[in-house]
């Protein structure tokens, strides 16, 4: 799970069997995303694993600083490996940070 002193966030739902999994995106940072992908549903056993990255400039003299979010989640038990191997669902959100 995210941490949760971050601006970013997860929305999830469990709706006839499937998990709803929406990655909820910083407003802050660079580039705006006017476009994201949609939720995943996930079935018992699947997991997802959702990738996004930003630009951020500082207050003070604009530098730049950058952030990696990785968001792997499995719907129900998971062997401690899990998260090695690949993912049964993938959303690459990786932007150009120019």
């Amino acid at each position: 799970m995210p941490d949760s002193s971050t601006d970013a966030g997860v929305l999830l739902r469990e709706v006839d069997g499937l998990l709803r999994v929406q990655l909820v995106a910083t407003p802050f940072g660079m580039p705006r995303r006017w476009r994201r992908p949609p939720a995943v549903r996930l079935a018992r056993g699947e997991w997802l694993r959702w990738q996004i990255n930003y630009r951020f400039t500082g207050s003070s003299g604009g530098e730049w600083a950058y952030r990696l979010d990785t968001l792997n989640i499995v719907h129900g038990p998971a062997r401690p490996d899990l998260f090695l191997g690949t993912p049964t669902r993938y959303v690459n959100e990786l932007a150009s940070l120019r």
